[in-house]
């Protein structure tokens, strides 16, 4: 790209001096139209031709590029740079092609600890919503590192990333889920629900509800390896996020003790029942503006309440369960700018004129009866059929 930027201003010009309005357009010369075309193309970036250019970095062994000057801050700019133009779909997968998935991955093993966590985010970005990627990922073993690093690095952020990853990459994605599981992905969750970092505990306690959602048989395992009693402490976490989560986990195991399962809580029940009281409590200690940003949390610890006690909780007695306005339909404020005028009227009779009421003369084809006669067929209570065909 040009380093200066576009030259604005030199193009405004172009343009108003070829098509100013006021003469009818003219086919430009060969000159011009070179001119126009090189001043374009000097701000078009090839997006294929620069991930190569990325990737060609990438494959360089890291001793050859700090020889170069190349320092980690700039493999962190080339990565960020990588992950903008893999946000398309087309570009992610187009990756794989020119050679540029392998030494990303490598990137995850990287002695950086900022390169390993952005190694992570780009990967994220690739194959999120993406079934073809995910495959390539997958078939290149990057699996492997991102599990590594989510369960030792010595870096959180590290971990936070590589776990981003994994939710990225298995979601969706059946082979992906059941390596997890054999690698004994929950025991590492299990772990990062301990951590003292909150963004580390929210990504946890997310990919644990939609594995739990995949497969309802896991509420047994989870249980076993003693989730529950650590979702009920992170439920009376100080992050409202932490508290939601770890409510969205412990509803689905409450559910599936209620269908018919040996217990996802068990002996857990009691502590439940008072972890669900304190936290009711709390809810009614709220303020106004806090009660409406909890909404979320009002409404799990009610379905938690109802789904353990086959009863609702006291937040729907104390008024504090659906809040004065939130049950309440949005404002309509497009139809009456934006409705056809002819619907709205049929829609207001009332808005009718009084002469519209007056019962009119039926318009007759050919020849018909005399006035008087007319009339007296207007006032004889006959109708039309569905025809329109009057009835005789």
């Amino acid at each position: 790209m040009a380093k200066d930027g576009p030259n604005w201003e030199g193009l405004l010009k172009w343009s108003l001096a070829h098509a100013d309005g006021t003469q009818p357009p003219r086919n430009l010369s060969e000159e011009d139209r070179r001119w126009f075309m090189e001043a374009m193309q000097s701000q078009t970036v090839d997006v294929i031709k620069r991930m190569k250019e990325i990737t060609l970095v990438m494959q360089t062994p890291e001793q050859v590029l700090e020889a170069q000057g190349v320092t980690p801050a700039d493999i962190e700019d080339i990565l960020d740079e990588l992950q903008e133009h893999v946000e398309s779909i087309d570009m992610a997968n187009d990756l794989h092609s020119i050679g540029g998935l392998v030494p990303l991955l490598g990137y995850l093993k990287n002695s950086h600890a900022n390169i390993r966590a952005k190694a992570a985010e780009v990967v994220a970005t690739i194959v999120q919503n993406n079934p073809r990627s995910q495959q390539l990922v997958m078939e290149a073993n990057g699996l492997e590192p991102l599990l590594s690093n989510f369960t030792s690095d010595p870096d959180v952020a590290v971990q936070t990333k590589a776990l981003g990853a994994l939710s990225s990459l298995i979601r969706h994605n059946k082979p992906g889920i059941t390596a997890f599981r054999l690698a004994n992905g929950y025991a590492a969750l299990r772990d990062a629900l301990g951590s003292d970092s909150v963004r580390f505990q929210r990504k946890a306690l997310n990919l644990i509800h939609y594995l739990l959602r995949e497969n309802n048989s896991d509420c047994n395992v989870v249980s076993e390896l003693g989730f529950p009693r650590m979702m009920m402490h992170l439920a009376s976490s100080e992050d409202a996020e932490v508290r939601e989560a770890a409510f969205r986990g412990l509803l689905e195991l409450a559910r599936d003790k209620t269908e018919g399962a040996n217990g996802s809580l068990g002996e857990e029940d009691e502590k439940l029942k008072q972890l669900l009281q304190e936290r009711i409590k709390g809810i009614s200690l709220m303020s106004p503006e806090d009660l409406a940003a909890a909404w979320e949390e009002r409404q799990l610890v009610d379905s938690l309440w109802n789904t353990c006690y086959k009863e609702p909780s006291s937040l729907r007695e104390k008024g504090l369960l659906v809040l004065p306005g939130e049950d309440a339909l949005p404002p309509d404020v497009a139809s009456k700018h934006f409705e056809p005028p002819l619907r709205a009227w049929a829609a207001n009779p009332s808005a009718k004129s009084p002469s519209s009421e007056k019962k009119q003369t039926p318009l007759l084809l050919g020849s018909g009866p005399p006035p008087d006669a007319a009339d007296g067929r207007n006032n004889s209570g006959e109708g039309e059929d569905a025809n329109g065909q009057l009835n005789g």
